[in-house]
């Protein structure tokens, strides 16, 4: 059961005023369809709430707002769970510059990439594009974001955080939101952190490592697939990267991942293998969604170099320097495709870019529960 603090127990805000306070517990306790530890909830909160010198020391302890702007991996995990203090303008000022720096580093990549192709080109490929592939790629996406909520909820489960899975899907949603949407990509995470330990009291590490583990389940299944896509590109060879050589390197890295994971972070290791076969799941099927959007604008030749791209843009699109890490995947898929493997530049840029708009369509789902928080946890 979720723990609610007292001011949600008796569906107030918590600025609300003493008369506010007595008529929301009279509304209450009319009600004859409580059990006796609720009733005894609500009586908990009332008279807490009812005296100013416990609601001062009761709000005080409260966890501070949630700013899902800020860069959270750069800030102490600890301070996500504090009062907040009021910003100074020397942090305003910073914010402002952080976030003035991220446009800037965006803005001048995409420039970059597309001052190097053909802009026709890329009008082309979007006109002749078939919708109904695309459309089959939305749904594709969409389907690995419910697996991979899925495998958030295998890492919850390590650690004893037992929630219901339709409240992770709606969580998961909100958090993807934030981090396409925000600049850095990184405020879902925090979110979620923030969440969690207000609900279920579970200590923020805990829930930042189980967050972080997922995380590294995702680049683990990227390096699965890359090895499996060397088969498929011989021009690796002049980089001496056979499939021998790139699946030595996966197993022997898997094999330190796995001693360390749990020789120092055992409690994460319960569901490991359960969520890293998730993982496969998740990235398998963004790369199919990538194939048909290939379908969907015509391609006909070589799918592995850009598959490999997209694999490679995926990683450095989780970079905290940019808007959502556009750019970034835009840079690579360019600099992979049209330079190590001589291919198609424009087709890559769409390509790239149509994954972007794929994902900020399904993140929009996201949007309601922004304005509507208090829906995430409803049957």
């Amino acid at each position: 059961m979720v723990t609610k603090d007292h001011y949600e127990l008796l569906e107030i805000k918590n600025d609300a005023s003493q008369a506010e306070i007595d008529a929301a517990y009279a509304k209450i306790i009319v009600h004859d369809h409580y059990t006796s530890e609720q009733i005894e909830a609500f009586r908990l909160a009332y008279h807490t709430l009812h005296d100013p010198q416990k609601r001062a020391i009761y709000d005080s302890e409260l966890p501070g707002p949630f700013d899902p702007s800020e860069s959270f991996p750069f800030e102490d995990i600890d301070s996500i769970t504090e009062v907040k203090k009021p910003k100074t303008f020397k942090s305003r000022l910073w914010n402002i510059t952080q976030l003035l720096l991220k446009i800037i580093i965006t803005a001048a990549l995409l420039y970059y990439v597309f001052s190097k192709i053909k802009i026709e080109q890329v009008k082309t490929l979007i006109s002749n594009s078939n919708p109904w592939w695309m459309l089959a790629a939305v749904v594709c996406f969409f389907t690995s974001t419910v697996v991979s909520a899925s495998r958030l909820l295998s890492f919850f489960k390590s650690i004893d955080l037992h929630i219901n899975w339709k409240f992770n899907l709606r969580l998961y949603m909100l958090g993807m939101f934030y981090n396409l949407c925000l600049p850095g990509g990184i405020g879902g995470d925090g979110y979620k952190i923030y969440l969690l330990n207000k609900r279920y009291k579970k200590p923020a590490k805990k829930v930042f490592w189980a967050i972080l583990f997922d995380r590294l389940s995702g680049f683990w299944a990227i390096g699965f697939i890359t090895a499996v896509l060397v088969i498929f590109l011989p021009q690796l060879a002049v980089l001496h990267i056979t499939p021998i050589t790139a699946w030595s390197a996966f197993l022997v890295g898997t094999a330190v991942y796995y001693f360390v994971a749990y020789k120092f972070f055992n409690d994460y290791t319960k569901h490991f293998w359960e969520a890293h076969i998730k993982a496969i799941a998740v990235q398998s099927l963004q790369v199919l969604t990538i194939l048909l959007v290939m379908i969907g604008l015509h391609h006909d030749g070589k799918f592995a170099p850009y598959l490999s791209a997209f694999l490679m843009s995926s990683m450095a699109a989780v970079i905290p320097f940019s808007v959502g890490g556009l750019g970034f995947r835009e840079f690579i898929f360019k600099y992979v495709v049209a330079e190590m493997f001589h291919m198609n530049g424009e087709l890559a840029v769409v390509l790239s870019l149509s994954f972007y708009v794929v994902s900020a369509i399904v993140s929009l789902l996201g949007v309601y529960y922004v304005f509507r928080a208090d829906k995430l946890e409803e049957d």
